[in-house]
């Protein structure tokens, strides 16, 4: 077991750029493998996550090659070019891969299975299972629509079915499942949301030179069409950018420019967020990259204040609530989160994982079915379980910034999956964090 030992105080500085973007990596991999032609793929994230979605296309026969620093090149065959798999397909702690290969692999002509580790078995997957039910495909899942995922395959020649969808919660890996099913379908597959949900899927699609119809909420796609290879520079992850983000928030003296970030609105609201927390956050060198708004982030020190979260903004932010909840921790008065229920079904219960890790350093924090009340005031330090969840853990490691005696963050061998390299990087930036190996005292 990997535990971060984090010093009290510090602050941040520098100019740096966090590991490309997850959920782009996954997508950029699948549509590549997909594509006819070659695509080219720059700042690709090389944590565990991402590199079991490689191996996995791999595994079925996709020539992917993968050079150090983030650079791939896919040499795709078309949408019928995938093989069967002689084993599992094992996508590590990743939801979103397992829910977005789910969509491509209820297509072929072959069966397949999808496992993953321990946390992963544990998710929900009826919320893909069910439209595809209904769009002619065949899974089986353990108990309770949970990994592994048993995936039979289609008969020769025979389609899916398209459908038109309202899914019950609002999300992009339901609606990108969807999608990408809808490309081995006879006909328009129609989704259509209540709320905004991230749009990488979309954008991507169209920069493989798919259509996607976009009206208001709802999206189409029709079955059928070529995806072309392209290229693709994946921007610095602004999950990742959010713990940089809040630490130099709330560590006096901190002054931190974040480099080349994804600022897409959908993913964005972690921006908005904190700017209505009183931060003090600018945005330079605003420009496009592959369809993909990207700017500079600058960020400054600033007193921050407590605020009822807007709903409509918790979509756009999921992700990065750990993060939020650490902000809240330090910022004068009371932060109110709600509507907020699907952190108990992530990589862990980040509801209940950030009250027990914030109550253990002395933050008054209530939880509640859908979010919680935190009441900002002195952090104490002391020891902490991330429970593997790497989101919580990177978070409750910033938190030392502002706590009067160190902080130990146990159980934090899954920051790999989306974050290499994150103890290195925020110890040249200025955290005073120490990894070491085996159980915490």
């Amino acid at each position: 077991m990997l535990n971060f030992q984090v010093s009290p105080g510090g602050s941040l500085s520098g100019s740096i750029r966090v590991p490309g973007d997850k959920s782009m990596s996954h997508r950029s991999i699948i549509l590549g493998s997909l594509a006819v032609g070659d695509t080219e793929i720059s700042g690709f994230l090389e944590g565990e996550d991402s590199l079991c979605t490689l191996a996995a296309f791999r595994a079925m026969g996709v020539n992917i090659e993968h050079e150090s620093g983030g650079h791939v090149l896919i040499r795709g065959q078309g949408l019928q070019s995938l093989q069967a798999p002689k084993e599992a397909l094992y996508l590590g702690n990743s939801g979103t891969a397992m829910r977005l290969m789910v969509g491509v692999l209820a297509g072929q002509a072959f069966p397949s299975q999808l496992t993953g580790d321990a946390s992963l078995s544990g998710r929900p997957m009826g919320r893909v299972i069910n439209p595809l039910a209904q769009m002619g495909a065949v899974i089986d899942s353990a108990a309770e629509q949970r990994p592994p995922l048993n995936i039979q395959g289609r008969a020769a020649h025979e389609s899916l079915k398209a459908i038109t969808y309202t899914p019950p919660v609002v999300s992009a890996q339901i609606k990108s499942c969807l999608l990408l099913a809808g490309l081995y379908a006879d006909g328009e597959t129609t989704i259509i949301e209540t709320g905004i949900s991230r749009d990488h899927t979309e954008r991507m699609l169209k920069g493989f030179g798919y259509e996607v119809k976009k009206d208001g909420m709802t999206t189409t796609i029709a079955g059928g069409g070529t995806l072309t290879g392209t290229r693709i520079d994946v921007p610095a992850d602004v999950s990742s950018t959010a713990f940089f983000m809040v630490g130099a928030l709330i560590a006096p003296g901190s002054d931190i420019t974040l480099t080349h970030v994804g600022i897409n609105p959908t993913r964005a609201g972690i921006i908005d967020i904190l700017t209505m927390m009183g931060g003090d956050i600018t945005l330079a060198n605003e420009r496009e990259v592959g369809g993909e708004p990207v700017a500079d982030i600058r960020v400054r020190a600033s007193e921050l204040h407590g605020i009822d979260v807007p709903t409509h903004l918790v979509p756009v932010a999921i992700d990065e609530f750990p993060a939020i909840f650490v902000a809240a921790a330090v910022a004068t008065g009371r932060t109110t989160v709600s509507d907020a229920a699907e952190l108990r079904v992530k990589e862990s219960d980040r509801i209940q994982v950030m009250v027990d890790a914030l109550t253990a350093v002395g933050v008054s924090i209530e939880g509640r079915p859908d979010g919680a009340v935190v009441d900002g005031g002195p952090v104490r330090g002391g020891q902490v379980n991330s429970h593997g969840d790497h989101r919580p853990a990177m978070a409750m490691a910033m938190l030392a910034l502002r706590a009067e005696t160190p902080i130990v963050v146990t159980d934090c061998d899954n920051v790999s999956t989306s974050f290499p390299g994150f103890a290195e990087l925020a110890a040249n930036a200025g955290l005073g964090i120490t990894v070491v190996n085996g159980e915490a005292n």
